[in-house]
C-alpha cells in the first residue's frame, strides 16, 4: 500500500489542523482490510503512535490526545484522516500515516505539524 499524507502545517497553540493520508493505487477492497494509524516523532525523541483505526471502524487514541483529536477511514475514498483540535506545542513533529494487515505495513512520507505556543 502507497500512501500520501498532507494536511501539516504551522498553527498557533489552541488552534486544529486536518491531516489525510491516501492509498491512490490501492483498490478500495484493499484499502478496507487494512488497519489505518498516525504516528508521530519530535526532534531527538522516538517515533509515536497517536491513534488508530482498525478495519471494522473501531478507534483508539493515545491518552495525550484524547478529546482532542479524531482519526476516522473513508473506504470508498480509500482515505484516513486525522482532525486534530485545540493543539498544544507539544503536539509538534512529523506525522506519519501507515497501514497494517497482518505482518504488513507501510508507512506514508511523513507531513511537519509545527505548534507555536
Amino acid at each position: 500500500v502507497q500512501l500520501q499524507a498532507s494536511g501539516g502545517g504551522l498553527v498557533k497553540a489552541g488552534g486544529s489542523l486536518r491531516l489525510s493520508c491516501i492509498a491512490p493505487r490501492t483498490i478500495t477492497s484493499v484499502f478496507w482490510d487494512h488497519d489505518m494509524g498516525w504516528y508521530r516523532q519530535a526532534i531527538g525523541k522516538q517515533r509515536e503512535w497517536v491513534a488508530g483505526v482498525t478495519s471494522s471502524g473501531m478507534a483508539n487514541y493515545t491518552d495525550s490526545v484524547k478529546g482532542r483529536f479524531t482519526i476516522s477511514k473513508d473506504n470508498s475514498k480509500k482515505t484516513v484522516t486525522l482532525q486534530m483540535n485545540v493543539l498544544r506545542p507539544d503536539d509538534t513533529g512529523v506525522y506519519y500515516c501507515n497501514a497494517k494487515h497482518g505482518l504488513t505495513q507501510s508507512w506514508g512520507q511523513g507531513t511537519q505539524v509545527t505548534v507555536s505556543s
